[in-house]
């Protein structure tokens, strides 16, 4: 004889479905619940403890402890995939959290999944619960996930946001795969070019004193400023250290900050690929979202909230502007210096034809493969650079040392 237990579930409309069901086993209560096309939250036996029996990690914690709950990098996609996967095979979602609560790697997420999982025991909704770890979960991430209970779509829509959370990950690996180079090139050109300045050119200055000859312009002038640098080293360190807080500080104001946005986008070399990137990066967010049932108005804020340059949230903004007037989407973008003519006439026939999502999504693939050219395009454009500059640096320094010397054997053999 089958048992009873007691489920809730959400229907197609998002609406929160309570009742109970006789069946032999809780598989056959999920496959059941398939059937009427609805999605399980929670499954209990009746008489029983709550499916899966466990108390979630986290228990009851201080406000502090949940603002201070953050996942390592990489994890919060892993866990995305995963709860797709689970919620596509019919297991439940209290059960497939608790699950995850126990697998997660770092601490600080293990208790962020655990209070989700104590919030939803109590009735609470996944997004609502989400929510309250801001250090976890971002805007987007929230958003999605309440578009998901309300269309009854989670696992789909879970789906898509780890797409999206993957998609964004190779995108940052891939800049910082274009920036280290460069970096640590110019850290160790002028580390060197620091340490022959301060701590050996001016040791040569009792030789050429000696050589009683007229030392070579350049000598005279790396000499100088090898003197001055070791003489007032603390001076231009700590006015560098100054201008370093000072540009921090100053980017940190609004008008700061769009002016280094702006500045970004315009750079040598690097502009382009950094306008490229946020292009795809706003392309696929606004795709997602779209995709994922989020209200284009809606979509809008949140793609500006997240764009990562305050030159594409302005153009955002004042896009978001005229659809609220009953405008055009397209036409804001294309006042924009930032926004290419083909991304506009492309944004412009999705939203006449109603395929908005899927041409955005075609931009940011094309964006993606661009930024993925483009950054090996650097990455071998920049390795001889960088060797030609320390060429340039390193051995002028050598040269103006051995050039006294020369001339001290050009006298010698013309005496």
């Amino acid at each position: 004889m089958g048992s009873t237990f007691k489920f809730e579930a959400r229907d197609a409309a998002g609406q929160t479905v309570r009742g109970s069901i006789s069946a032999e086993s809780q598989t056959d209560v999920v496959a059941d619940l398939r059937r009427r096309n609805l999605t399980p939250i929670d499954i209990k036996k009746s008489g029983g403890g709550l499916f899966g029996g466990k108390k979630a990690k986290g228990g009851r914690a201080s406000r502090t402890a949940v603002k201070k709950a953050s996942a390592k990098r990489g994890e919060l996609e892993i866990f995305t995939r995963q709860l797709s996967t689970m919620l596509s095979a019919g297991i439940p979602m209290l059960e497939a959290l608790e699950i995850l609560a126990d697998q997660a790697e770092s601490p600080g997420f293990a208790f962020c999944l655990g209070r989700v999982v104590d919030d939803i025991r109590s009735g609470s909704d996944l997004s609502r619960s989400m929510e309250q770890h801001k250090r976890v979960f971002s805007h987007i991430y929230v958003s999605m996930i309440r578009a998901g209970e309300v269309s009854g779509q989670l696992d789909t829509i879970l789906t898509r946001l780890a797409d999206y959370l993957e998609a964004s990950a190779h995108l940052r690996q891939e800049i910082k795969s274009a920036m280290t180079y460069p970096v640590i090139s110019l850290v160790l050109v002028f580390g060197i070019a620091s340490f022959l300045m301060i701590g050996i050119v001016p040791s040569f200055k009792p030789v050429f004193e000696s050589l009683e000859v007229k030392l070579p312009a350049l000598t005279v002038f790396i000499m100088d400023i090898a003197f001055f640098m070791k003489d007032y080293w603390y001076v231009i360190f700590g006015g560098m250290a100054a201008t370093f807080i000072a540009v921090k500080m100053a980017i940190q104001t609004p008008k700061g900050s769009y002016a280094k946005d702006a500045l970004v986008l315009k750079l040598p070399v690097f502009g382009t690929l950094f306008k490229k990137v946020a292009l795809s990066r706003f392309a696929r967010t606004f795709s997602t979202l779209i995709k994922s049932g989020v209200p284009i108005l809606g979509a809008m804020e949140i793609v500006s909230d997240t764009a990562g340059n305050g030159v594409i949230s302005k153009v955002v903004d004042n896009a978001r502007d005229s659809v609220r007037n009953g405008d055009s989407l397209a036409e804001p973008f294309g006042k924009s210096d930032v926004f290419p003519p083909m991304v506009v006439k492309m944004m412009g026939i999705g939203e006449r034809s109603g395929a908005l999502d899927a041409l955005l999504e075609k931009i940011a693939e094309f964006y993606d493969q661009q930024v993925e050219s483009e950054v090996k395009g650097l990455t071998s454009m920049i390795e001889p650079i960088m060797i030609a500059v320390m060429g340039v640096i390193v051995g002028g320094i050598v040269l103006a040392v051995f050039l006294p010397i020369f001339k001290l054997q050009e006298k010698l053999s013309g005496g």
